[in-house]
């Protein structure tokens, strides 16, 4: 899940390079490089100062040459290979005339490590990336060009990679290829461009095209041409960026986590924006399913990680109440291995972020295998996800630089819901009527969110009488449940706190022998069927000694009685009400990340993209 940028045609590319790493950064952080040809020999100059590389770099690079041809820099989320300088990309043959970068893993690199170490390679990392340098340098000391080389390589690999590789022999050139994990590339007078995504290239080009698998590009000052592995030419598909500059800088914000909460309106109201046709009906982006195709599901699995698969476990309440097909949630790291059932009246649906989270693209490549019928949900537009996908519903929650998924986990609930209501429209389990009710209640969220936001003071006043806690408990029951666990989440990941979330119903099957006083239980006591079940967990805890917070609806004074701090959102219907619960224990999370002294955008040995096994 690293990010890689390159640029040829620039006569001072530090600069830009040192600009896209930085918006690169929410990929990892460990260590970050950059390389470019100058005077007939490869410069390089790398950092390894965890999350402060970039900027260590950006000193180091103070004085580079100028007057150079194709460059790339590299940040990276260590796999392979501690966090060190000599792991840091990017790397070079034995020769120093030739440089790589790397997204992605390897997953044969220990044979071809000693098939060049037999052949009188010295590797000098412990990475696996280095491997590919090396096996190039014997291509082009055999006489190969250094695409030739570069796709004679790309042929012995198993794993997943983008890649970037410059050579003092061709000083203009960067060859770039892509199999699983991203790779964009840019187009500018005179200037070419690549990315491992599109922020990167912001105020530089608003032309780019994306590498499909296994495609290799050959970029040049001002072009570039796209070839199979095979050498056979392909015509990349030309697109038009629309984010501006603006998108991904802080507007005024102490941190892209806090500017990001604050969008999540705009990002709830743009996802529901023009999904009625004119006579009413509920219609999708790109459904390239058919009505018919859909009447004959009778199960659907969603497949997703992280805050993504608690957006899911939100779906699988609303689709299985409105649709009357079972719903099926898996982890999709695990979904592949365990032998899933799945055929052609089963409908996947695949949940990432960025279209490009490697378990779950995996995930949903194994469903369509077993003849399933695959819909992805997806920030990205064109994502690989997308692409392979039998149709596509986009979140609009424009670019999410933090790494702690805030907008765009709101995003996927509303959008996932949105899918539940069409399959009731087609299915016809609920009237027309109905899904017109619901999709009103669901217009009403964007207002809802901005008065929970609105209410930041209260929940810094509960974070501060906290800040002593270490153990920290979410319980949610019915629809709560997938909100403790996000709220759990989003503790340990910005506040370094242990935190953990239960079906409250569970308590009494275990973790109850960890409530004791110091403790604190943070409830999800909005009201749902289950609310008065909640309530008696909520006793069985504070009994025991535990400090209670817990997440209630305006004018619940029952629910208040049993708590030690309230945290309170505007009520709206039970299965809805996830949108606007999770908003008070992101605040919390983040309150507590800062008062603990720590860097919201940037949680240790985390990174946003996680696009490696």
């Amino acid at each position: 899940m690293c990010g890689i940028i390159g640029v040829t045609g620039e006569a001072d590319a530090i600069p830009l390079l040192l600009e896209g790493l930085h918006r690169l950064e929410y990929r990892g952080y460990d260590s970050a490089g950059v390389a470019m040809v100058v005077e007939d020999q490869v410069w390089r100059a790398r950092a390894a100062t965890a999350r402060t590389s970039v900027a260590t770099l950006a000193e180091l690079t103070a004085g580079a040459p100028r007057g150079h041809a194709a460059a790339i820099g590299h940040t990276r989320w260590a796999t392979h290979g501690s966090p060190t300088e000599e792991n840091a990309h990017p790397h070079v043959d034995c020769t120093g005339r030739l440089a790589l970068i790397h997204n992605g893993i390897i997953e044969n690199h220990a044979e071809l490590r000693a098939e060049i170490e037999a052949n009188g390679h010295t590797v000098t990392s412990g990475t696996d990336t280095e491997v590919m340098a090396h096996l190039i340098e014997e291509q082009l000391s055999g006489g190969a060009t250094l695409p030739d080389a570069v796709r004679a390589v790309l042929r012995r690999l198993r794993g997943s990679f983008s890649i970037a590789v410059i050579s003092a022999d061709e000083p203009d050139t960067i060859v770039a290829a892509c199999r699983i994990t991203p790779l964009v590339l840019g187009l500018e007078d005179g200037m070419t461009l690549l990315a491992s995504d599109i922020p990167a290239l912001i105020g530089h080009t608003r032309r780019v095209y994306t590498l499909a698998d296994d495609q290799l590009a050959v970029l040049t000052p001002g072009a570039l041409s796209v070839m199979t592995l095979e050498g056979e030419p392909v015509e990349p598909e030309q697109r038009t960026i629309t984010w501006d500059l603006e998108a991904a800088q802080k507007e005024g914000f102490e941190d892209f986590m806090s500017k990001e909460m604050h969008q999540q309106p705009t990002a709830v109201g743009d996802t529901l924006l023009d999904r009625r046709a004119v006579g009413g009906e509920l219609i999708l982006d790109e459904m390239r399913l058919t009505p018919d195709d859909l009447r004959g599901i009778d199960k659907v699995f969603i497949v997703a990680c992280g805050s993504s698969y608690h957006a899911a476990l939100v779906a699988k309440y609303a689709i299985e109440h409105w649709v009357k097909v079972p719903v099926e949630v898996d982890i999709a790291s695990e979904f592949r291995y365990r032998d899933p059932v799945l055929n052609e009246r089963t409908l996947c649906v695949g949940v990432s972020q960025s279209g490009e989270t490697l378990d779950t693209a995996e995930a949903v490549r194994e469903a369509a295998r077993l003849g399933a019928k695959v819909l992805v949900v997806s920030n990205v537009v064109d994502s690989s996800m997308a692409r392979a996908a039998d149709g596509v519903l986009y979140t609009r929650a424009g670019p999410e630089i933090g790494v702690a998924s805030t907008k765009c986990h709101l995003a996927q609930i509303v959008a996932l819901e949105v899918l539940g209501l069409y399959l009731a429209q087609i299915l016809r389990t609920q009237p027309a009527a109905r899904v017109n009710e619901i999709l009103n209640a669901m217009e009403r969220l964007p207002s809802l969110v901005t008065e929970t936001l609105a209410r930041a003071d209260d929940v810094d006043d509960v974070a501060s009488k906290l800040t002593d806690a270490r153990d920290f408990f979410f319980l949610g029951r019915h629809v709560g449940f997938p909100v403790a666990l996000e709220g759990a989440l989003k503790l340990k990941e910005l506040a370094y706190l242990r935190a953990e979330g239960y079906p409250a119903g569970e308590l009494k099957h275990g973790p109850i022998a960890l409530i004791e006083p110091g403790a604190v239980v943070v409830g999800i006591a909005t009201r749902n069927p289950l609310w008065e079940k909640m309530l008696s967990n909520v006793a069985e805890v504070r009994s025991r000694g535990a400090t209670v917070v817990l997440v209630a609806d305006d004018g619940d004074e029952e629910s208040a009685a049993v708590a030690d701090h309230v945290l309170r959102v505007p009520p709206t219907s039970p299965l809805l009400a996830p949108v606007v619960g999770v908003v008070p224990l992101q605040q919390l999370a983040y309150r507590l990340a800062r008062l603990h002294g720590h860097d919201p955008d940037r949680p240790r040995n985390l990174a946003k993209t996680v696009t490696v096994e």
